[in-house]
Parts: C-alpha cells; structure tokens; sequence
C-alpha cells in the first residue's frame, strides 16, 4: 500500500471513530509522543517562558496557538520516519549528508544538550534547597547521580513508564495560573487577537520560544524511542521494524497530538502565571528558578510558589535523561556503535558513556556560578538558531522514497514542516537585525 493510501486510511479512522474510543487507543499507545511533549517544557522551556511572561505579559500567548501545529507534525514527521525505515534519525541522515555533518552535528548536540543539562541540574537544584534548605550544590550532584544511574540500570520499559508519570508533574502550571486568578476576558483576547510585543529583546524572546518548544534534541529522541518501541515487542531486527500498518500510524498519531497539544497547553499557562505575578508587579529580571518561585509566594499565594517548585522538579527528572539520551542515541547511530536502553552497560558502553560524560560535565557546570535562567534562556535561543537547519535535513529525508521504502511522509506534513522551517529561519534573522 502506498504512503498516500496509508495515510488516507489512518485519518478516515481517525475521523470516524467516537471520542472515547480515541481516549482507549490514546491510552494504549500513549509512549514517545507523550514523553516527548512532556520534556519539550523541561527547566530551559519553563525558564525562557517565565522570562517571556515576566517581560512582556500576555504578548506572547498566542504562541502556544503557532507552535502547536508546527511541533506536532515535526515529531510527527520524526516519528513517521523510524516507522517506515526503522532506525533513528541519525542514521537515516546518515544516508543523505557526508560523514562531516554528520559528525558536526553529534558535536553541536552533546553540547548544546550537556550545557542545557547543566542549567536543568543547577535550576533543579535552586528550588531543591528553596523547599529544604540545603545546599544546591549537594543536589546537583544527587540529582546528577542519581538521573545518570536510573537510566543506566533501567531498562527502556521501565523508563518509559516512569517518564510518562512525572508527566503529570506539568499540570502544577495549569493550577498555578488559576490560583493568581486570571481575568479571562483580558486573557481570551491576547491570545487570539495579540499584538505584537515592544521593547528590546522581543525577537530574541520569540526566538528562544520557538526554539525550546520545537528544539533538536526532541527531533532525535522521539526517532529513536519508535525504534525502541519496536524492539520491545520483539521486532529486533532492521528488517522487522521497517513499515508501519494504518493502525500504527494512527495510535502514533493521536500520541503525538495528544503530546504536543499537552505541551503547548502548559506552555501557555507558564507564561499566563509569570504575567499575571511578575510582570503585573515589574518583576522583570528573573535570575534563578528559585527567585522565580520565591517571587510568586507574596503575589500568588505559598500555594503557587510550591506548584512551581514542584512541577519544575518533576519535568527535570523528565527531561535530563532524554537531553542525556538524545545525545547518545545521535552519536551512536552516526558512529555504529551498539545502542538502546534496553541494553545494559556491558553491551554498550560508548552509548552510556556519551550519558554518562553529559552527566559529569553537567554537574561541573555548578561549579561556574552561572545563571540558570539566562544559560537555560540562551540554550532556547541557540536551538532556535540550529533547528531550522535540521529541519531541512529532515525534510531531505522524509521525501526520499528510497530511505522511506516508498512510503513518505504526507504532502501535507511536509509542507507544514517546510513553512515551520522558513518561519524559525526568518525569525532568526529578524532577531539579528532587531
């Protein structure tokens, strides 16, 4: 059956099928698209989308709305191409770019992930001791030691499983938007008909958004998580796991929907809480995630200062082990090496010894007294620089029948996909001459 058939015959499906037969299928095969939106709003997401709520209000909710359907058929797009060709994104731009990108491009990754991991660790460790007392130092290093182990002794099941849980985390922003009591109407008209922010800095702001919402390392990650879907239900070889049936490709779809739509939807409810308490009492200048938390007690209420503790803690447990992995997985395709969490350490050890560097280098990371929010608020605005030239390599292989054995992504995904990618280009220019 050819591609066009596939994904005619997965939407008619999807189109006719009653709402909560939906809801089954969701929870069937909710995996990759799910944990991947989850760890798309890690510390570096929650950061850069508290300095957007702090600086500029409610001019950046409608964001949520343009990102959505653009990160949705991007790791869509990602995940469509380990279906079909059953290897992750590395290896399948392997095939169409020369050695040297491809090791430019494992280079890049591990660092802009080892640096964000870095960050993740330190702004984890600022809302440790907020809640405790202790020392941040004590907890990078327990964080770090303790993420690196989980990942290394667990296998990818149990990982998954436990990633999907500390998802719920994440709805800590939802409630703490409705404890500072929004006005709603002020807030349905920001985010469907905005306007432009002012001030300095704006391009840069919407940069790092686009950037930590549809960032690299989630490209590689939701990839080589289908792969390791169909490994744990025994397709072991690359002959096995390439083709997908109508009913794959629908239960992804609807995973990574359902993922996304998550994802942006606590994108919004970031920035409507920084708004409604930083910004609404000029606290602009945000420097750590524990003055972040700290300023939201007197405005919002104590309640609100530990929701946002919390749910940051939880979604850095998330998000550490897939920037961790993501590097790992990209490096390990692009060198040969063995690879899969469902490996031990034996098995593989340049995969975990990429996990294993990310996390020591993380770690000293603490030791240069940085700030959290700016390096994490950075990281956005370089992923956002990088990704739309990933994007491109994408598209050259989602299009390519022969890495896709003739089944290529849908015209429409790839358009969607190509129009993410000119977009995040022209905001990084105008970002340049702004």
């Amino acid at each position: 059956m050819s591609n066009i058939d596939l994904t005619k015959r997965a939407e008619e499906i999807l189109n006719r099928v009653p709402f909560f037969t939906k809801v089954n299928i969701f929870l069937k095969a909710s995996g990759p698209g799910v944990v991947t939106g989850a760890a798309d709003d890690d510390p570096s997401g929650i950061a850069t989308y508290t300095v957007a709520g702090a600086q500029y209000g409610h001019s950046f909710l409608w964001a949520a709305l343009l990102t959505w359907p653009m990160m949705a058929s991007v790791q869509m797009a990602c995940a469509h191409l380990a279906m079909m060709s059953g290897e992750g994104l590395a290896s399948a731009l392997a095939k169409k770019f020369p050695r040297w990108v491809m090791i430019l491009i494992c280079i890049s990754l591990f660092l802009a992930n080892t640096l964000n991991v870095g960050a993740d660790l330190s702004a984890m460790a600022d809302c440790a001791e907020l809640l405790t007392g202790w020392s941040s130092h004590f907890f990078v290093l327990l964080f770090g030691a303790a993420i690196s182990y989980a990942t290394i002794r667990l296998r990818y099941a149990k990982i998954a499983s436990v990633l999907k849980w500390l998802a719920l985390s994440l709805f800590a922003y939802v409630a703490t938007a409705i404890i500072a009591k929004p006005d709603w109407t002020e807030v349905l008209k920001a985010t469907f008909i905005p306007e432009w922010p002012h001030g300095p800095g704006y391009m840069e702001t919407l940069v790092a958004i686009l950037g930590t919402t549809i960032s690299p390392y989630l490209f590689f990650w939701q990839a080589s998580q289908e792969v390791e879907e169909k490994k744990a239900h025994g397709q072991k070889s690359l002959v096995r796991r390439r083709g997908a049936t109508h009913v794959q490709i629908l239960e992804r779809k609807l995973d990574v929907r359902i993922g996304t739509l998550f994802s942006n939807v606590v994108m919004f409810f970031i920035i409507l809480s920084a708004s409604l308490t930083l910004h609404a009492h000029g606290q602009t200048d945000i420097a750590t995630t524990a003055q972040a938390a700290a300023a939201l007690a007197p405005l919002a209420g104590k309640s609100a200062s530990i929701l946002y503790t919390i749910g940051l803690l939880g979604v850095g447990l998330l998000a550490i082990p897939t920037l961790m992995g993501s590097a790992a997985y990209a490096c390990a395709e692009t060198f040969r090496w063995r690879q899969g969490l469902d490996m031990t350490f034996v098995k593989a050890r340049a995969f975990y010894a990429i996990i294993v560097l990310s996390a020591i280098f993380g770690m000293l990371f603490d030791l240069l007294n940085l700030n959290p929010i700016r390096v994490l608020y950075y990281s956005a605005v370089l992923n956002g620089l990088l990704a739309p030239f990933l994007l491109w390599g994408i598209l050259q292989v989602i299009r390519d029948p022969k890495i896709m054995y003739g089944q290529t992504a849908p015209k429409t995904r790839q358009a969607i996909v190509f129009v993410t990618m000119l977009f995040m280009f022209a905001a990084a220019i105008a970002m340049c001459f702004t």
